[in-house]
């Protein structure tokens, strides 16, 4: 089973059409949350991603763009972005959003069960395992994930960063992909080992923030037992454009060149 993984796409709708469009074959979708905030198309990009499977977790920018949290917590630019999604989110749109599960959830599909035929459990979430909202940027921030008794394979979001950490009970790892071009689409292949354990960030499809603007997502194969990092370019322009003529603040069109 291939499964295509999403995260933080943050209705970019450009950015998600050409993941979708170039995604290599697969046949489940995770989707590890802020489907919303930030960017132009919250209701287009809800539409798009609804039907694409049922495996999906609850992002921070999820909840407070439904009003299920407020958004004093977060800074300017993204509080004013998260009160324009609000007011342009239709009903049906802001009652799927408050509906979304907290993670970690098990995903949808023959990697469901506690032990699958690689031997692997397999976890989705936003944050950390413990706190949805917590930043996974260290070792230490993954400590936990990586030495209790939970999934061997984690899959998070959050930090828009693309990479992750792995340990095989002695040593611990700092993964990032190694990329060779800026403009166009590539992929870095990690063959996971039966030993490790995981905890792995597919990036941010809708505003990447690891230097890279181009969109970012995974595709992770249980019977070759790997994890496809890709990376694969957008129309950048339109999204920054729709961004402007929406009155959402000028950072957050100029940061999708930069990716930061």
């Amino acid at each position: 089973m291939r499964a295509l993984i999403l995260s933080d796409i943050h209705a970019n709708l450009q950015a998600l059409q050409a993941v979708l469009a170039q995604a290599p074959p697969h046949d489940v979708v995770w989707n590890l949350g802020d489907i919303v905030g930030y960017g132009a198309n919250p209701n287009e990009v809800i539409d798009a991603v609804r039907p694409l499977g049922t495996t999906f977790v609850r992002g921070n920018h999820d909840r407070a763009c439904s009003g299920l949290t407020d958004v004093d917590g977060f800074n300017p630019v993204a509080s004013r972005a998260a009160k324009w999604t609000q007011c342009v989110l239709s009903s049906e749109h802001t009652a799927w959003l408050r509906h979304l599960p907290q993670g970690p959830v098990m995903p949808a599909g023959p990697v469901s069960a506690d032990v699958p035929a690689n031997g692997a459990a397999v976890r989705c979430a936003h944050g950390s395992l413990l706190d949805e909202d917590e930043y996974v940027l260290s070792a230490r921030d993954a400590l936990h994930s990586l030495t209790g008794d939970g999934a061997a394979i984690n899959f998070f979001g959050h930090t828009h960063l693309q990479g992750g950490f792995a340990t095989d009970g002695e040593q611990w790892y700092r993964l990032a992909p190694d990329y060779f071009t800026r403009d166009t689409a590539e992929t870095w292949e990690l063959q996971l080992s039966s030993g490790a354990r995981y905890m792995l960030n597919p990036g941010s499809v809708g505003q990447p923030r690891d230097g890279n603007w181009r969109a970012a997502f995974a595709i992770y194969d249980t019977e070759r037992h790997t994890v496809l990092f890709c990376r694969v370019p957008y129309d950048l322009r339109s999204a920054q454009d729709a961004i402007l003529r929406a009155g959402l603040p000028d950072r957050l069109a100029s940061r999708l060149r930069d990716g930061r």
